[in-house]
């Protein structure tokens, strides 16, 4: 879905190397996450992280086991449930990373 809405998506497999990629690079504008995964924290935690660390990039959650009032969303910060349509998320991708770059 991200190369679907024209931009490049780099992976990580848990939220440590998402933190080490994110640590190494200067081009990225939006992190899409899960909010169930392996790692030394989970998608919340490294929304917040994000956040803190990297105030300019803006964080997609997903789940479908959690809905939007149970999650403690950081500023900046989108929530789509699953089963998702892929127009949603490329809208968002959209959305956010022409926020994010001042668009």
């Amino acid at each position: 879905m991200v190369e679907d809405a024209g931009y490049t998506p780099l992976e990580a497999l848990d939220t440590d190397e998402a933190l080490a990629i994110l640590s190494s690079r200067s081009d990225i504008a939006l992190v899409c996450a899960d909010i169930q995964l392996p790692g030394s924290m989970d998608g919340i935690g490294l929304a917040h992280t994000v956040r803190r660390r990297w105030p300019a990039i803006d964080v997609i959650l997903m789940s479908e086991k959690l809905n939007p009032p149970s999650i403690d969303l950081p500023p900046c910060s989108e929530f789509y449930g699953k089963p998702l349509q892929a127009w949603q998320i490329k809208a968002g991708i959209r959305r956010m990373i022409g926020h994010a770059r001042g668009a």
